[in-house]
Order: C-alpha cells, then sequence, then structure tokens
C-alpha cells in the first residue's frame, strides 16, 4: 500500500531552540548597568522590594520620623522621607554606585553586622531599573543636594532647599526592563504587599515616628510609643491586643521578648509569625518548628499561631550574610536558639490561664504588660497557691491507687472516668456516710456516696437550693438513679480538691454532651470528651515518658490474629517498639497476618483489631522515617481519645465530680491534644451584661 505524502514542509519542534555555538566560548566583562540589573533581579523583586531596602536605610540614617507615599501600587511613584543623617553633596554619587556603604567600616565589621544594611547594592540596583531622583541635607551644611539617576545614568548633583534628612523618590519601576514588570500583579496587591513590609519595619522600631499614604489618602500614621502592644493594637487591632501573652526570657546572651496570642487566636498559616532579631524580621524554620511545638495541643490541625517576638544576641552568634534580601540568617549554635525558644514559650503557657473566655463586647482596656491574664486562679477560681501544696500528695495518691492489685478479667461495663478522687474528698465522703471504692482502670463503682442535703452559705451570697428546683433531688439524695439518666444530671460538689463550697458547688450534664459548673466569678461549660481526654492524656504521657516508660497492657489469653495490607504490615512492624510503650505487643504471624498478644488495658472496650487499624493509618499518615518522639506523642493523643467517655455518654454524679476533681490535677486542661478547648468561661459580669441586668454605673438590677 502507497504512503500517504503531503505538501506540507516537514516541522521539528526543536527548530525553534538556538543551536549551541561550534567555535570557542569568547569570555567577556560585563558592562555595569547590566550587573546592576542583573543584581536588581535578585535584591529587587517588587515594588515591596524597593520600599523595603529604602525604609531599612532610613531605620540606619538615626531616623526618627519616616513618612511613605505610594501611588499606582508602588509602580508608578514611591516616595520615602526621613529626618535621618543626611549626606552631602560628594556622598551622592557613591551612594548609588554598586557596593559603596557606610555601614561596613572595617572589612572585619562583616562578621559584626549592627545595620539592617551592609551589602551596598540596594540603590545602586533601584536606580538601574527605575528613573530615581535623592535630595539629602547633612546636619551642620547650610543647604541640601539632589541627584538624578535614569536607568543607572547617574546625573551631576546639583543644590536644592530641603530639611536634614534624606528623601528617596522612585519612579516608573521597572521601565526599561519590561519582562520583570510584566510579572507584576494587580496594584492592589502590589499595595497590599508594600504594606506588610511597611507593618514588619514599623513593628520592629516603634520608638519611630512611621506615615504610610496611598497617593492622597493617609492609611496609618504610628506617632512613637515606648509599649509594643500599642504598636501591635494600631495594626492588628483589639482582637489581637486583648490575646496577648507576655513573653520574657534572658540567659544572658539570647534575650526574647514580646507576645504570643491566645491559642483562641489563631490562623490558617503562618503569616502572623513576626519574628525579629536585632531589628531585623526573619523568617527561620527550625524557630517556626519551636513555635508549633510550644503550641502543640493548644491548637487544631491546619491552624498556626500568632505571634510577635524580638530576639536579641550578639551579633558574632548569626550570620546575616546568607541571603540577598537578608530574611534569612545563620546561627552558630541553632540548638540553643530553638531550646530557649521552645522552653520559654511551654514556661510561660504552662503559668498561664488559657481557658477560653466568652466575651459579648470588647474589653474597656486592651490586656497588655502587667495586665496580662495569669494563673492566679484557676479556671474553676481555686487560688494556685492553695492547691500546689495538696497537688504532690493528690498524685502521690493517684499513683499508689495504680499501683494497687487489678481484676485479670475485664468487665464489660467498666467504669468510664479514672474516679481517682483526691485525699480530701474521699475523706469529705466518708464523713458524710459514704465509702467510695473506684478503681484505676476499670470495674464499678463498688459503693455510691451518700450525700448530705446543703443549705448555703448566706456569708458568700449562695443562696440553698429550694425543694422541686433543678439538683434538689439529687442534693437531698432521692432520686439519684433517676438524675443519672436523664439530659440534665445536678451533682453537689461539696468539696472539689479540698475547697470549701462557696468555691465551686454545682456540676450537671446537660445533653449528656457537657458539664455546667459555677464559681464565685461566673460560670463554665465543659466539654466531656475533651477535658476528659485531656486527662487520660496527660497520664499516659506520664507513665509512658516518666518512669515507668510504658502502659499497662492487658494480655489475651489468645493472640488475636489481624489480616493487614502489605503497606500496613510493613509499617507495623517498623513502629513495633514504639507500639510496646503504648502496651500494644504485636508478633509477625507470616503473610500479612499481624498476631496481637496485649493492648492497652486503658481500652479495655475496643476491639483489638479495630485499635490496631486505627493506629496503624496515624502511623502511615506521619510519611517516611517519623519522629520517634512525635510519633509517640500522636499515638499516646490516639488512645486518650479512644479512651475517654464521648459525647452522648450519660455520667453518674460521681463520675462527674471525679472528671472535674482531675482538672486541677494538672495544668493543660484547657485545651485537648487536638486543640480543641476543654471549656468555655463566661464571667458574672458577661452574664450580666447578656441578660441586660447592669444598671447605671455597672450595678446589677433587680
Amino acid at each position: 500500500m502507497n504512503a500517504i505524502t503531503s505538501n506540507e514542509p516537514a516541522t521539528d519542534s526543536s527548530a525553534s531552540v538556538p543551536a549551541p555555538p561550534t567555535g570557542p566560548r569568547i569570555i567577556r566583562q560585563l558592562p555595569p548597568q547590566l550587573v546592576n540589573q542583573i543584581a536588581a533581579g535578585e535584591v529587587i523583586e517588587r515594588p515591596a522590594s524597593v520600599v523595603k531596602e529604602l525604609l531599612e536605610n532610613s531605620i540606619d540614617a538615626g531616623a526618627s520620623r519616616v513618612e511613605l507615599t505610594i501611588a499606582g501600587g508602588g509602580v508608578e511613584m514611591i516616595r520615602i522621607s526621613d529626618d535621618g543623617c543626611g549626606m552631602t553633596a560628594d556622598q551622592l554619587p557613591l551612594a548609588v554606585t554598586s557596593h559603596a556603604t557606610s555601614k561596613l567600616p572595617e572589612d572585619d565589621s562583616l562578621f559584626h553586622v549592627g545595620t539592617l544594611g551592609f551589602r551596598g547594592e540596594a540603590l545602586a540596583s533601584i536606580a538601574s531599573v527605575s528613573q530615581m531622583t535623592i535630595r539629602s541635607r547633612a546636619e551642620g551644611t547650610p543647604s541640601g543636594s539632589q541627584i538624578d539617576i535614569r536607568g543607572g545614568v547617574i546625573e551631576s548633583p546639583g543644590p536644592c532647599g530641603c530639611p536634614v534628612g534624606t528623601t528617596i523618590e522612585v519612579r516608573n519601576l521597572f521601565f526599561n526592563t519590561p519582562v520583570r514588570r510584566k510579572f507584576l500583579k494587580t496594584p492592589q496587591t502590589e499595595r497590599g504587599h508594600i504594606v506588610e513590609a511597611f507593618t514588619r519595619l514599623a513593628l520592629a522600631n516603634p520608638k519611630v515616628h512611621f506615615v504610610l499614604r496611598n497617593g492622597d489618602k493617609e492609611m496609618f500614621d504610628l506617632l512613637p510609643t515606648p509599649r509594643w502592644a500599642d504598636r501591635i493594637e494600631a495594626f492588628f487591632g483589639t482582637e489581637i491586643s486583648e490575646s496577648l501573652i507576655l513573653i520574657e526570657s534572658d540567659d544572658a546572651q539570647v534575650k526574647i521578648f514580646g507576645f504570643a496570642c491566645d491559642p483562641a487566636v489563631s490562623r490558617g498559616n503562618n503569616r502572623m509569625q513576626y519574628l525579629f532579631l536585632n531589628g531585623r524580621h526573619i523568617r527561620d524554620r527550625a524557630l517556626q518548628h519551636a513555635l508549633g511545638e510550644a503550641y502543640r495541643g493548644l491548637l487544631m490541625v491546619g491552624r498556626h499561631p500568632v505571634c510577635f517576638l524580638r530576639m536579641t544576641m550578639p551579633p558574632e552568634m548569626i550570620d546575616v550574610n546568607v541571603h540577598p534580601a537578608k530574611l534569612e540568617v545563620r546561627f552558630t549554635d541553632s540548638g540553643r536558639v530553638y531550646s530557649r525558644l521552645l522552653q520559654t514559650l511551654r514556661q510561660r503557657f504552662l503559668s498561664t490561664d488559657m481557658t477560653h473566655r466568652v466575651s459579648s463586647a470588647p474589653a474597656p482596656e486592651p490586656v497588655t504588660g502587667d495586665a496580662l491574664r495569669s494563673r492566679g486562679e484557676s479556671v474553676m477560681g481555686m487560688p494556685a497557691r492553695e492547691v500546689d501544696g495538696q497537688r504532690q500528695a493528690v498524685i502521690d495518691w493517684a499513683r499508689t491507687g495504680r499501683d494497687a492489685p487489678r481484676d485479670q478479667s475485664i468487665s464489660t461495663t467498666t467504669h468510664r472516668i479514672d474516679s481517682s478522687l483526691s485525699p480530701a474528698t474521699t475523706a469529705h465522703t466518708t464523713a458524710l456516710g459514704g465509702a467510695p471504692e473506684f478503681r484505676p482502670f476499670g470495674g464499678d463503682v463498688q459503693h455510691a456516696p451518700t450525700r448530705a442535703p446543703w443549705d448555703g452559705d448566706e456569708s458568700t451570697g449562695n443562696a440553698p437550693i429550694p425543694p422541686g428546683s433543678v439538683g434538689a433531688q439529687d442534693r437531698t439524695g432521692d432520686n439519684a438513679e433517676s438524675a443519672s439518666g436523664g439530659d440534665a444530671q445536678p451533682s453537689t460538689m461539696q468539696s472539689v480538691g479540698g475547697v470549701s463550697p462557696s468555691v465551686c458547688y454545682l456540676g450537671f450534664q446537660v445533653h449528656n454532651r457537657y458539664l455546667v459548673t459555677q464559681d464565685d466569678k461566673g460560670m463554665v461549660v465543659i466539654d466531656q470528651h475533651a477535658l476528659h481526654e485531656r486527662v487520660l492524656y496527660e497520664r499516659v504521657c506520664k507513665k509512658v515518658l516518666g518512669e515507668n516508660g510504658s502502659l499497662e497492657a492487658q494480655r489475651l489469653l489468645v493472640p488475636e490474629p489481624v489480616s493487614l495490607t502489605p503497606a500496613e504490615r510493613v509499617a507495623a512492624l517498623e513502629v513495633k517498639e514504639t507500639l510496646a510503650r503504648i502496651g500494644l505487643e504485636i508478633e509477625d504471624f507470616g503473610g500479612e497476618t499481624i498476631l496481637i498478644q496485649s493492648y492497652p488495658a486503658i481500652m479495655p472496650n475496643k476491639d483489638p483489631a479495630e485499635m490496631l487499624r486505627t493506629i496503624l493509618e496515624s502511623v502511615m499518615g506521619a510519611g517516611r522515617d517519623p519522629n520517634p518522639y512525635d510519633l509517640l506523642n500522636h499515638l499516646l493523643s490516639t488512645v486518650a481519645c479512644k479512651a475517654a467517655v464521648k459525647a452522648g455518654d450519660p455520667l453518674s454524679p460521681e463520675e462527674i465530680v471525679s472528671l472535674l476533681e482531675q482538672k486541677d490535677l494538672y495544668q493543660d486542661t484547657h485545651h485537648c491534644p487536638h486543640g480543641r478547648p476543654t471549656a468555655l468561661f463566661f464571667s458574672r459580669d458577661e452574664l450580666d451584661r447578656m441578660f441586660g441586668r447592669l444598671g447605671p454605673r455597672g450595678r446589677v438590677t433587680v
């Protein structure tokens, strides 16, 4: 059969690619203008890069007032005026020359950089791709000087009238490099990047007066302030300023000062993490990872913390000459900086009450400085100094309870909450005629405590509950069984953690999901699953990461075979030792089958095969070569989540009392391991405001 022919010429896709030269290569010296344009491609990415470099020059010049005016998203015009030291007429041509700077007086100064800029490339690079005009006057000179640069061509300077300081005007950015200008975004987008660059410099220098104008419209007029929180509030509003938590640390070399926001205020990305090193805004993955570790268990997956932190350390401990835009640095001892930041944040969080507070109106004053919240009192109103003395005794008592002999068989109706009551509560219930015998990890309550009626305390304003009202039957002990099966289960908390009834005296369940309690300051609504999950998580972490090194395991009389996929089997065998630490012992049976020898005793009602597959999902989701500590922490949170009571599980009054008591045994009970809040706090004043009961001068109406 004849081939089909065509009159069209054959085409070759590679014909458009220029052929490489066949002769010897010729090396030539690039002209200075082209060198500056290439450098501009590294330093000047967009108009915001110009703003950043010029603002840094103003700060390095010692300016106390800086004005920034832009037009057309910075492409048409950028003008920056400052009242810094200024320049003389003979210095102006040198200032726009490549690699000329006054910030490195000696060669060794590169290893002790104390300024924001030091390369001497910024002005030359900007001038090579724009039309620039510089007016400057040094202190002590009778008049100023002006110089014009058009696409890198420098004209002779001339005299002009201007105040002490420098004014730089950049117009028609990238007019001679149309390729770069074509890739710029819309003026609105470029303006947003300029505002961000302005924000970083203004945050880093709160004692400098900054002004930003977009055309004739004034966007920011930031007066100098000694309080950094005021500058933060000026940019981000009261939502951020009211959630600031003061962070301070000083170990003679590494000093950290600033604010971290309450976990209730978070973002879907890390753009609100402002880190400043010696006055320079930086991006550092190690420090961002330390932030994430500090907020572990306080934020939900996919959320990022908000922080404003200033770090100060000797210049010889850092290398700032690693990034053209000076956004990244190197530390001589990065591990020390990482651990210092992580330890500082964690210690501050442990001493801060992070319970989510519900507010219907903004607070009258921002929470900053000395007014920042502290954990002087717990959520339940219990003074910290009153529980510190008995906390260790409670933990010791709970440890001896866990070490007590346990039944080898596990009942299918195990007690859901570890009712390891404090000694004070046990003594109180015994005095009332009850003798509860709670089992740490299983078993039913042998004897329910008998409760006596409580008549209230007139001295504290706590009126007694009248017969027939909510909780009256339960308080008199007449109908305890019927109360345990309803949607609302009131229970009297005569003494929680050894505190008098005036501190915390009511706790009941709503919709089998939430526990409602109160103290002298307001009302607390608690998520029973989230709180129990956190309590169990803290307990298993103490056992696995502490002296024992592993959770208690319940061995199976007959090992249970589980068929897995090849990927699941490989993942299970790779983390076999880690699984053993959480009480899940497995062995290879051959093929794709795994034998389960034991499983965590804290989860007696869970199917071992289902539990193994659930845990393997977490293991495989961690990716290849997961960090052992991160993996173990994730597995412990999974175990705690599966073992905790669920939303919809009815709790008996004794279980409610036990769970609320255990809340004060740990410091991190304000969030579950996955970052969800465990409680919402409604202050008494806030409740009065919601119901419109606040009269003139804040008095409560009848």
